[in-house]
């Protein structure tokens, strides 16, 4: 099969497309035919050698496609089946992959939306747990508009949460679309805030790591009630919380984001498509910031 693969580190150019040997599925999981895979940040970090050391590395922990393969044990899918899902091997962006977590793809939704979906939505609701955000409290997002960001903003109203997001002016109307009260950025935020809730925010999520823990810690009072995912130095310093992402304790938030997004309650931006033998400009784009919304790449 062909798979995406760079055996130095360095820039996109390292990067390329390789026959490897066909996975098999294992016990508890199962083995797609891989039609897009979401391309993430951690993607070129370890491009970069800043991850993992090992070479050569392939990439990818995230795709949609159709089952062909089950491994023992499984039940709840059957092959033929399109679903999205996570793979614990970091080997997503290739013709096949195996995938240890999955949720059926719903009817209504493509295979590149689909494979937008895993890494947002379990980073969203693992932060969204730390927190113990509940139903008729009030959640603070900094960076509410992007992957994570508008992942969490859904769950969260899934949830009977009321969300005030902070982000761009040329996101706001989309985050209202997504039931949040949008704020713009910089100078004179926190007085958009208090403005929007007078008796204070319940909670706080910093999905964008611009610095400014201190604000939320103010915002809600206590740096217990403060998450990051982006900040862990300011975390340390300022005695939040940082969740990361190493357990897949939240896996079970795909089943949500399928049953959501089959109601037309949960979508995540998908900003450009590459094929599989684009994965280097891919790369190029995502570095530069230059596209708004996720990158995914399409296998024939």
């Amino acid at each position: 099969m062909k798979a995406a693969r760079f055996s130095r580190f360095g820039g996109p150019d390292v990067l390329e497309i390789v026959d490897l040997p066909a996975p098999h599925a294992g016990p508890g999981e199962i083995r797609i035919k891989v039609r897009a895979a979401g391309v993430n940040a951690s993607d070129w970090k370890k491009r970069q050698g800043l991850m993992d050391q090992e070479l050569p590395q392939t990439l990818g922990y995230e795709a949609a496609g159709v089952v062909d393969e089950l491994g023992a044990g499984v039940s709840g899918v059957a092959l033929g089946d399109r679903v999205f899902g996570a793979s614990a091997y970091g080997a997503a962006q290739a013709e096949l992959s195996v995938l240890s977590y999955w949720a059926k793809t719903p009817e209504s939704l493509a295979d590149t939306d689909a494979a937008a979906i895993p890494a947002a939505a379990e980073t969203a609701a693992r932060a969204l747990d730390t927190l113990d955000v509940a139903s008729g409290t009030t959640l603070f997002i900094n960076g509410a508009s992007g992957s994570i960001g508008s992942a969490a903003v859904q769950f969260a109203v899934a949830r009977g949460v009321r969300v005030i997001g902070s982000a761009s002016p040329v996101t706001h109307e989309r985050l209202r679309f997504l039931g949040a009260e949008p704020v713009a950025y910089g100078d004179g935020m926190s007085a958009r805030v208090h403005a929007l809730a007078p008796t204070g925010i319940a909670r706080a999520l910093d999905v964008a790591g611009n610095s400014v823990l201190p604000e939320l810690i103010e915002f809600t009072g206590s740096p217990e009630r403060v998450v990051t995912i982006a900040d862990f130095v300011g975390a340390r310093d300022n005695g939040v919380r940082f969740s990361r992402g190493d357990d897949g304790r939240a896996t079970y938030a795909f089943a949500q984001a399928a049953t959501l997004a089959s109601e037309d309650r949960f979508s995540i931006p998908v900003g450009a498509t590459f094929d599989l033998s684009e994965v280097a400009q891919a790369h190029r784009v995502g570095e530069s910031g230059a596209v708004r919304g996720k990158l995914v790449l399409t296998v024939q």
